[in-house]
């Protein structure tokens, strides 16, 4: 690798000098020279390159352990833990450009402290290196506001720890005549002095305001997670049982998770619709599926004007004879790759065409069965139907989805947005960016819309994905993490259970889906059982999170006005009841999903 004299420059400045320093950077002058890549990706994708390394290798296994590691329960299931929290988590974000910049977060956390005798950063800050004093195993919270002196372009936040690794902590697009929010971060394995810096792909001087970076060791990070499970997951609830118009104190209760709740769902490939151990093993744990490739265009339409919709449909009615729900996986994928040769061929006017057929075929074939669309995917890597339609073809696509299905969220639906901070292509401020563009489209006001991140994941950077998905989660609209997958490694099973506790735990994901559906011939990236349907490792965590997030309280009963209360994760739940004046146990469902706290069982 060749280095530019000004570069060598800048890395023995930061070598001698100790404490706080400011010194100009042109742009681009530190680079971790890595490319952004697809971190696993749809069965039937090309891999593309390995994506950049962003974050800190080591993920400590306490951050991932076991809520009830640190939690003793009450008798009813109410926790008593102890709050590890020291500084509360600002899952807050400003999504728009504004004039001035807004006060720093946390009061600047540690950068408030960097110095140079004491004194405080001066702002705003061109180019610089700012020394920092980082901990070891800490996760570091980063956010600050941006501008570039002329045009528009991307700016690039990288943290350096002690050990000298370069981490993208987050990326946005910025703008010369306002200033927007960058959320991100970092984990650090070291402990010691580090750098923070900007760079951009442009010409113009960087400009950055209220700088901020908050440490959080794993033990508070994990406890802003089950604080966020504690209000948003759960609540206290009260099942009162009668006989005959009357209390029936001291039954014995059985409550079992039946359905609802926090969506939690897997992908599901055809195999499923010949192996009943293969259906025995999904319909026991999950009531949310997407599939794979059976609703995708080059499946019921590989040649053109043969529809065959024979698989998906066998498929969703195994779905419904579980009370599955499913996604709609999807209308059209922008990527080029994967159209058939006959849609490639295709002019302007014949493409269109062709897409009007197709959106009205698959969407009135299953309007009403679905409870998403994945409109237009990957929208933001890809443009083949902008590019052959128009800049507002995906504007024209959701509007039309929405007239011949209006129930369903609408989803855009994408991949390295929370995972990969150094692919520029799907920034959280780009994906907002395409968002509002497809909502100001004429005709698609107040239109039901979703935001979909494929989370395809090699070693996640815990700090960046939660920034990303303040960012994200503040447009207003429900987040799911829509095909969760980890690459196979040392650490998958360590790096899963972190990222599906990171998204359990954020209050603006409203629902996750697993990339990891069964083929015969070996999964494509992550399995979660072996040909016989026996968990492995990675299938072994899954069980785990879904026995901790489904828990209820062991032998329950009635207090003496047949009461019984408890803090249960929402749901909907059976309740068997036993009792000595009964001659036989009542069984009876009971709806305590996110709206409701009370149910009434009469025996």
């Amino acid at each position: 690798m060749k280095i530019s004299t000004g570069k060598l420059i800048l890395i023995l400045l930061i070598v001698l000098f100790e404490g706080f320093f400011v010194t100009s950077v042109k742009a681009g002058g530190y680079s971790s020279e890595k490319k952004p890549g697809k971190a696993g990706g749809e069965s039937s994708e090309k891999t593309s390159e390995k994506a950049a390394g962003d974050a800190s290798e080591q993920t400590s296994e306490k951050a991932a352990g076991d809520a009830s590691e640190q939690t003793s329960e009450k008798a009813d299931g109410s926790s008593s833990k102890k709050s590890s929290v020291k500084v509360p988590y600002d899952y807050s974000a400003n999504i728009e450009c504004v004039k001035e910049p807004e006060k720093p977060l946390y009061g600047g956390g540690i950068i408030s402290a960097a110095s140079a005798g004491g004194k405080k950063l001066a702002a705003p800050i061109k180019g610089s290196v700012l020394k920092v004093d980082l901990k070891k195993d800490h996760h570091y919270a980063l956010s600050a506001w941006l501008k570039l002196s002329k045009g528009t372009g991307d700016i690039t936040a990288i943290i350096v720890p002690p050990d000298g690794k370069f981490i993208t902590a987050g990326a946005i697009v910025a703008q010369s005549d306002c200033w927007t929010l960058l959320k991100g971060g970092a984990t650090t394995s070291s402990e010691g002095k580090g750098d923070l810096f900007f760079e951009t792909n442009s010409t113009a001087e960087i400009m950055a305001e209220s700088i901020a970076l908050q440490g959080f060791s794993f033990e508070e990070w994990n406890a802003h997670r089950e604080e966020v499970v504690a209000k948003e997951r759960k609540k206290k609830v009260k099942i009162t049982v009668e006989s005959g118009g009357k209390p029936l104190a001291d039954a014995e209760l059985s409550v079992e998770w039946v359905a609802k709740g926090f969506p939690l769902g897997n992908a599901m490939t055809q195999e499923i619709l010949d192996m009943p151990e293969y259906e025995e093993w999904f319909a026991k744990r999950f009531k949310w599926a997407t599939m794979e490739n059976a609703m995708k265009w080059y499946s019921t339409e590989f040649e053109e004007g043969h529809e065959a919709y024979e698989v998906a449909d066998k498929m969703l009615a195994l779905a419904e004879k579980h009370n599955i729900s499913v996604r709609g996986h999807n209308v059209f994928w922008d990527d080029e790759s994967h159209q058939m040769d006959w849609v490639s061929k295709l002019g302007p006017d014949k493409l269109k065409e062709a897409v009007a057929r197709r959106l009205k075929s698959v969407v009135t074939h299953y309007a009403g069965k679905v409870i998403h669309w994945d409109v237009v995917n990957e929208n933001l890597h890809f443009k083949f139907f902008e590019e052959k339609l128009g800049k507002d073809a995906s504007g024209e696509i959701f509007k039309e989805v929405a007239k011949l299905d209006p129930k369903p969220i609408l989803f855009m639906n994408e991949f390295n947005t929370i995972e990969q901070p150094c692919d520029l292509a799907p920034l959280p401020t780009k994906y907002i960016a395409k968002l509002k563009q497809i909502q100001a489209y004429p005709g698609n006001k107040g239109l039901k819309y979703g935001i979909g991140l494929e989370s395809h994941f090699e070693t996640p950077n815990i700090p960046y994905m939660r920034g990303s998905l303040d960012t994200l989660a503040a447009a207003g609209v429900p987040v799911w993490l829509t095909e969760v997958d980890v690459t196979k490694g040392p650490k998958q099973v360590e790096f899963l259970e972190e990222v599906m506790r990171e998204g359990f735990g954020h209050p603006g994901v409203k629902g996750i889906v697993m990339w990891a559906a069964w083929h015969a011939k070996g999964c494509y990236v992550m399995c979660l059982t072996d040909n016989k349907f026996k968990n492995l490792p990675v299938g072994d965590v899954v069980d785990k999170l879904l026995d901790e997030w489904r828990k209820v309280p062991e032998k329950p009963m009635t207090d003496a006005k047949g009461v019984f209360e408890a803090e249960l994760f929402h749901g909907e739940y059976k309740v068997t009841v036993k009792h000595k004046s009964l001659k036989e146990p009542i069984v009876q469902t009971v709806d305590l999903d996110s709206t409701k706290s009370e149910a009434t069982i009469s025996c």
